[in-house]
């Protein structure tokens, strides 16, 4: 919804947009325009304006947002994840430290296991322009083409998508869709369905989202909880 000058009415008072976005932090920040994608805090809070149900509220559009708008998301992502201030998150990708297993006893029928991944330079989907995110696509198609083994796979994009390969596509549970209010609301949706995609390998066990919610969502999957 752009820029809007005053401050808002945020819809969904329980929010921890609501606690947070006080009308000083309003004031101080709203004009601010950020530099990855053209974000503002009218467009990161635009689902607490508009929806009453939101717990959260608000979203970055770009890396960029979490230090220009940081009087707000910072007390929003403390408050949310209970930490403090000086928190620091950690990341360790040594799969050998994962020990154990799902209990054998269980009934799993099948397991997946998810990451999202975003590329420095680009927009996060709420704020990713038209073509930042067709540049997210053709790094992602020339990156894919060299998988090897048994990653080798197809990327088959959104656009101009077979009906055949679409409807394959939702009998598997692979494809994902546009219609989501509070997605469109966010920003995410804009230009659907252009530089979205869906990679899967010969043996639909490992799957990539391109720019969905997510630049890259990155899906292992197998029958069984042998994991």
């Amino acid at each position: 919804s752009g820029n809007i000058s005053s401050f808002p009415t945020i819809k969904s008072t329980h929010s921890l947009v609501a606690k947070h976005v006080t009308k000083e932090r309003w004031d101080k920040l709203h004009e601010h325009v950020t530099a990855t994608s053209g974000f503002t805090l009218a467009k990161a809070i635009a689902c607490a304006v508009e929806f009453d149900n939101q717990h959260c509220g608000i979203y970055a559009g770009d890396w960029d947002s979490y230090k220009d708008f940081a009087d707000v998301f910072d007390p929003i992502i403390q408050e949310y994840h209970g930490i403090s201030a000086d928190a620091k998150h950690t990341s360790d990708m040594d799969f050998s430290k994962i020990t154990g297993n799902v209990n054998p006893a269980a009934p799993v029928h099948s397991t997946r296991i998810r990451v999202g991944r975003s590329i420095d330079g680009f927009g996060l989907s709420p704020g990713i322009t038209k073509e930042q995110r067709l540049g997210v696509e053709n790094l992602f198609k020339s990156a894919s083409a060299q998988f090897e083994g048994d990653l080798a796979g197809n990327y088959y994009p959104l656009t101009g998508m077979e009906e055949s390969v679409r409807q394959q596509l939702v009998d598997d549970h692979f494809l994902f869709m546009s219609g989501d209010r509070n997605l469109t609301v966010a920003g995410m949706e804009r230009d659907w369905p252009e530089g979205r995609g869906i990679f899967h390998n010969k043996d639909k066990t490992f799957l990539v989202w391109v720019n969905e919610e997510d630049q890259l969502r990155i899906i292992s999957m197998q029958k069984g909880g042998d994991v």
